[in-house]
């Protein structure tokens, strides 16, 4: 067997104690896809690390500043990194490996997080057999957010021997039939689906800017936020828009995008061929996102070394598309109350 996990597989690794995690797990998990959450057990860093040797435990003495405890919240400070131990462990035995990445929500906020296990020298991967416990790197980087024990900012993937992507070929054959994307020009596949990016109208609200010292942000709580205290709209100029430097993004697609049942996409976070920015830093799409008439992609965008133009039309992103074993029996819509579906420039959840 071959190919990612789908919602079936995560109840049996559950049940079978392959992941252990609290009684109420069944409802966390997605299509193809597990979310994670945050235990009460937090640390802050003197600076990011992995462990490629040894248990990450045995370096939190050296590597922490302070230890607290999330049962109550604790705001983590922009641009100060903290260290959070998941609930949920890993005893696999079958040859499944994986990966994690950021939620929507989780990458909307400006969150940067990522995985690290015992024992790997590689931030979000799960090796083969992992047995072990998880933790979960987090810094904010616009706003000041409190986090509370049971949050949820990232998920897990997980793939039984090897993830098998789609070569361009087989997307072309593939968007003859099911539609991967709805678009008034061509659908490129160039190395996965092209994305480019929506500036075409000079009146409309095209993109939000986070704004400098807002208020804190309350991250379990959706739609409490007012929009205007926290991000700036903006709107095109000559269908084209400055991303200045070290201020963050979100804009959407030109293109709707669709995920079928049998598949799962996942947004290449970085290329430096499209320019100096990260776009996306989630990534990820269950299978039935913006089944089956297409949604479209919500980016968020960052440029680090100098500001930049963006034109109307001009490529941003590209999407990968892999098998999962077996179509889901579960599919991201409103069955699952999933936040993101049929969504056009959209804030994350916690705003109105």
């Amino acid at each position: 067997m071959k190919g990612s996990l789908t919602f079936s597989d995560y109840k049996t690794l559950i049940k079978n104690e392959e992941i252990i995690t609290s009684k109420d797990a069944e409802k966390r998990i997605q299509p193809s896809s597990m979310d994670l959450t945050l235990s009460n057990e937090c640390y802050k860093l003197k600076y990011s690390f992995l462990s490629p040797t040894g248990k990450i435990r045995n370096k939190l003495k050296k590597l922490s500043i302070k230890k607290y405890n999330l049962s109550n919240g604790l705001v983590f400070k922009r641009n100060k990194t903290y260290l959070v131990r998941l609930n949920e462990k890993l005893n696999l035995k079958r040859f499944i490996k994986g990966k994690c990445n950021p939620k929507s929500s989780t990458g909307r906020l400006d969150i940067f997080c990522r995985t690290i296990l015992d024992k790997s020298n590689e931030y979000e991967k799960i090796p083969h057999k992992y047995k072990g416990e998880m933790f979960l790197e987090i810094t904010c980087k616009s706003f000041n957010i409190k986090f509370y024990e049971g949050d949820s900012l990232n998920q897990m993937r997980l793939v039984y021997n090897n993830n098998i992507y789609l070569n361009d070929k087989d997307l072309v054959k593939i968007n003859k039939t099911k539609k991967l994307c709805f678009s008034n020009k061509k659908a490129i596949f160039e190395n996965g689906l092209k994305l480019t990016i929506d500036l075409s109208n000079d009146k409309t609200i095209c993109a939000y800017r986070s704004k400098i010292n807002a208020p804190l942000v309350y991250f379990s709580k959706n739609k409490y936020h007012k929009n205007n205290k926290y991000w700036e709209p903006i709107k095109p100029k000559n269908k084209s828009l400055i991303i200045k430097k070290n201020n963050f993004y979100i804009l959407k697609s030109k293109e709707k995008i669709c995920i079928p049942p049998n598949l799962a996409g996942e947004m290449i976070p970085y290329d430096t061929g499209i320019g100096d920015f990260r776009v996306h830093y989630a990534g990820f799409f269950d299978p039935g996102f913006g089944y089956s008439m297409g949604s479209f992609a919500v980016l968020e965008l960052k440029t680090h070394e100098v500001d930049f133009i963006i034109e109307d039309g001009q490529t941003i992103a590209r999407i990968q598309y892999e098998k999962l074993n077996k179509s889901s029996s579960m599919l991201y819509g409103k069955k699952i109350n999933s936040n993101y579906q049929n969504q056009q420039l959209a804030l994350s959840k916690h705003f109105y």
